[in-house]
């Protein structure tokens, strides 16, 4: 089941923790790939949060919304936005 797209598009919030944007993508190194999650505040456009591993599983992505989370310590109603892969969702 997918959620809904709260964000709709609009990228410019007008405060810092208000939209939050999150991706993994994967990084070539001399050992091998590695996935690299990202989290994103939409305001400043700066890296919130990340976690980096050897394996794509749902941990990946909540270490990097834990430490944005401990990081910022956002309030009630902050949007967390993803393109809702497993990963994401726990349909591992």
């Amino acid at each position: 089941m997918d959620a809904a797209n709260t964000l709709d598009r609009q990228f410019d919030p007008e405060r810092p923790n208000q939209d939050w944007v999150t991706d993994i993508t994967m990084i070539r190194t001399y050992e091998g790939w590695l996935y690299l999650a990202v989290v994103v505040d939409l305001y400043s456009r700066q890296v919130v949060g990340w976690s980096m591993q050897s394996r794509i599983y749902a941990d990946l992505v909540l270490k990097a919304l834990l430490i944005a989370v401990w990081r910022r310590k956002p309030k009630p109603g902050l949007i967390i936005h993803s393109d809702q892969g497993s990963q994401y969702t726990g349909h591992e």
